[in-house]
C-alpha cells in the first residue's frame, strides 16, 4: 500500500537527504557530489528539534532522521 503525500507536505520545506526506501537519487551525479538537486529532494514535514520528519515525493515513504546523532537535548534523560 502506498501512503498518500501528507497534507502537511510543501515544496518550500524540502530537505536533501537520501530515502531509505526508493534510494532513487544513486544514479544522480549532483547528489553524489553533495549539490542540491532539483529532482532527488524530500518533503521536510515537519521537526523536533534535530530531529526531522521527512517524506519521498516519489515512493511517499515517512521516517524520522536525527540531524544530530549522540548529542542529548537538554530536557532529555539519558537512555
Amino acid at each position: 500500500m502506498r501512503l498518500p503525500i501528507d497534507p502537511r507536505a510543501d515544496l518550500a520545506r524540502r530537505a536533501w537527504v537520501a530515502c531509505p526506501v526508493c534510494d532513487d537519487a544513486r544514479l544522480c551525479a549532483a547528489c553524489a557530489d553533495h549539490r542540491n538537486c532539483g529532482e532527488h529532494w524530500r518533503y521536510l514535514i515537519s521537526n523536533d528539534g534535530p530531529v526531522v520528519h521527512l517524506q519521498c515525493p516519489r515512493c511517499a515513504y515517512m521516517w524520522s532522521l536525527d540531524t544530530r546523532p549522540g548529542v542529548t537535548r537538554s530536557g532529555d534523560s539519558a537512555r
